[in-house]
């Protein structure tokens, strides 16, 4: 029986197809997973085979060097752990070193095995001593000088390398030669210098702080037992109307004989240079001026004026320093080398830890009067290079 309603048409449910037999079907593969790149395993596989490989290396050569050197703890140093470079082949079996000096001369260690610049200088003249193919050393000169110590036994070792080997030492000046750097450079059988390079400060500094208004104004005061009266002379901690007459006189006194020192080492040195000049027939070489003393107050001067005053030879740069290196050995070609010590263990090390600088640092409204001067010894060095 209808009542007028018409219902809306509906579709005819929808029936999935049948599935055909289970033995009709194929069986599906499993996809094998993503190949992952290797270059990053064969990569740390290497990486860490040379450092195990440089790491008994290093053992076995730090062990070595150790009975050797009777376990003086400075083997890493020695002549026969140091490696040669060629810095220019000229194709020839004759070698001249070029030795550099830079930075603040210190007999203070360079590296984690204890190896210091006097002991690296050492090593490598006793090494150019040992290689009959050697003619000559070239010695860059960069450095605002450094302990009166230290300047002082490279000075020697150079001397001693020259009477004993007759192997004749140039020195070229970098931009900076001063005080101590000079020092050493005297030792040399022919000094070169460019017309700018800063150099002279010819004299001794002792170097220190009193700090004693500022500790009482921070209200600190400091408590002293001492055994003698002059125990405790020129410490920073003193008024300085505590400070007794005889710690000036003290002082100066070691000062003077130290700068004493300074000009007998030029006179030896540069006298000694002009005479093998001489007897070998090389011209073109500088005597000291009668004045040169009037200059040696701790002033600084150009290669210009050094020049003048007989403490240079000749003005030019690096080239002209080699050329005169092959003129005094009688040479017309020669390999330029350089020696540097291995990898060592502590070069390792040194990426896992924090290095310490021993630098005294000072800041006062915001200017910093940091200084590389260790208190309490004797330099000779221009200190306006050292901020």
């Amino acid at each position: 029986m209808s009542d007028g309603f018409t219902p809306p048409f509906l579709p005819p449910p929808h029936v999935p197809p049948p599935l055909p037999p289970a033995s009709s079907v194929a069986p599906r593969r499993a996809e094998p997973p993503p190949k992952r790149g290797r270059g990053w395993l064969v990569f740390s596989v290497i990486v860490t085979t040379l450092l195990l490989v440089s790491l008994l290396a290093n053992v076995f050569q730090s062990v070595g060097s150790a009975l050797a050197e009777g376990g003086s703890g400075r083997a890493h140093g020695h002549a026969s752990h140091l490696s040669e470079s060629v810095l220019e082949d000229h194709d020839s079996s004759a070698k001249i070193l070029v030795l550099d000096i830079g930075g603040v001369i210190s007999g203070q260690p360079m590296n984690y095995e204890g190896l210091t610049l006097v002991d690296f200088v050492k090593a490598q003249l006793e090494k150019a001593a040992d290689d009959e193919n050697l003619k000559a050393i070239v010695l860059r000169m960069d450095s605002p000088g450094g302990e009166v110590l230290a300047s002082d036994d490279i000075y020697k070792a150079l001397r001693a390398f020259q009477l004993t080997n007759e192997i004749p030492v140039v020195t070229v000046m970098g931009s900076l030669a001063a005080s101590g750097g000079y020092y050493i450079s005297a030792a040399s059988r022919w000094i070169v210098a460019n017309e700018l390079t800063i150099t002279g400060s010819i004299g001794v500094i002792f170097h220190g702080y009193n700090y004693r208004e500022l500790l009482d104004k921070v209200g600190v005061r400091p408590d002293v037992v001492k055994s003698g009266k002059l125990k405790d002379m020129f410490s920073g901690e003193k008024r300085s109307e505590d400070e007794l007459p005889e710690e000036k006189s003290i002082l100066n006194d070691m000062v003077a004989e130290s700068f004493a020192r300074f000009k007998s080492i030029i006179r030896e040195g540069r006298g000694w240079a002009a005479q093998q000049n001489e007897a070998e027939a090389v011209t073109g070489y500088r005597e000291l001026a009668p004045s040169w003393e009037q200059f040696a107050d701790g002033r600084i001067m150009s290669g210009t004026t050094a020049h003048g005053l007989g403490l240079v030879d000749e003005l030019g740069d690096f080239d002209t320093g080699v050329a005169r290196a092959l003129s005094l050995a009688g040479l017309k070609s020669a390999n330029l080398v350089t020696y540097h010590t291995p990898p060592s263990l502590g070069d390792w090390f040194r990426f896992f830890g924090k290095s310490e600088v021993q630098t005294l640092r000072l800041e006062i409204g915001g200017l910093d009067f940091s200084s590389k001067l260790r208190q309490g010894r004797l330099y000779f060095m221009s200190p306006l290079h050292l901020h």
